[in-house]
């Protein structure tokens, strides 16, 4: 099946990955690669599959994903955005190229299933969670530095099949070395935060819907206890098993790691206001000479 769609992947380091991907996405004629200065041979295996290559160094992932829109001449006009972790199957490709083929909406959203172990986390994760991945790239601007929110100028639509995430393939550590790096993006957002509106709560966008309730929940004290309860028992994460268990639990460390980095940085910049200022005439140890 060929596809009037341009396929775009981020990468760094994903030789584990990447040929899985770009095989899932090989119906369309157009992969574009951007990748962040892999080390391993990801880019060579992407070459090896055709792919047109691109690098640019990683600094914020809004800013990443909005050079590439920007800057990257893509075969068609509509791109779908997909990570190297992640799959689509035949069903999914049918319900795009059948999407973009209609008139009306410039971007659409599709559902992702996370798996743990071979477990889809149906319950533990925040499932369904909707994902603008199809686009026409000169219609969407990506903001927030981690986790990025797509704002779409014109109408969005919905897809009823699923992308496949396996954030695990690359074992625990990468998980947590690379939500490490996540944390401290999201404590920055954190810090910067507008006060929320609680208006937002009852809007029809479901992005805007999903951002107020975590701003509320960043506010909150004891957050990664009220996220692993909430993940667990009233998202029902127990029912995912030992998988859920596990997740729930690191989704919990995760919440701790940005709330231990907010905390860092405000007893930071707390104590620089309130430290003395140097006494003219001394030095440190030293009384001035009378």
């Amino acid at each position: 099946m060929s596809a009037p769609i341009s396929v775009l992947i981020l990468t760094k380091n994903e030789e584990t990955n990447i040929l899985g991907c770009i095989d899932s996405v090989c119906w369309s004629d157009d992969i574009v690669i951007l990748d962040s200065g892999s080390s391993d041979s990801t880019v060579s295996l992407a070459k090896s599959r055709g792919c047109r290559v691109f690098h640019r160094p990683f600094d914020n992932w809004a800013d990443h994903q909005n050079w590439a829109v920007r800057n990257v001449s893509f075969l068609h006009p509509w791109v779908f955005n997909i990570d190297a972790d992640e799959r689509v199957g035949a069903e999914c490709t049918g319900e795009m190229v059948a999407a973009v083929a209609a008139d009306g909406p410039v971007a659409f959203r599709l559902r992702r299933k996370d798996y743990f172990r071979g477990v889809w986390l149906k319950h533990a994760t925040f499932y369904p969670t909707w994902l603008i991945r199809l686009y026409r790239p000169a219609s969407v601007e990506f903001q927030r530095l981690v986790n990025p929110v797509t704002v779409v100028a014109g109408p969005v639509g919905n897809l009823q099949t699923h992308i496949e995430h396996w954030p695990f393939s690359k074992g625990i550590s990468y998980w947590l070395e690379r939500h490490n790096s996540y944390s401290t993006f999201e404590s920055i957002e954190y810090l910067k935060r507008p006060s929320v509106s609680v208006r937002n709560l009852f809007s029809r966008d479901s992005n805007r819907r999903r951002q107020t309730l975590k701003g509320m929940f960043v506010r909150m004290p004891a957050r990664p206890l009220l996220k692993f309860l909430y993940l667990y028992l009233l998202h029902l994460g127990f029912l995912d098993g030992r998988s859920g268990l596990h997740y729930c639990l690191l989704q919990s460390f995760y919440e701790l790691m940005i709330s231990l980095k907010v905390i860092e940085s405000t007893d930071f910049d707390r104590a620089q206001l309130e430290r003395p200022a140097p006494t003219c005439g001394t030095t440190a140890g030293n009384s001035a000479l009378p």
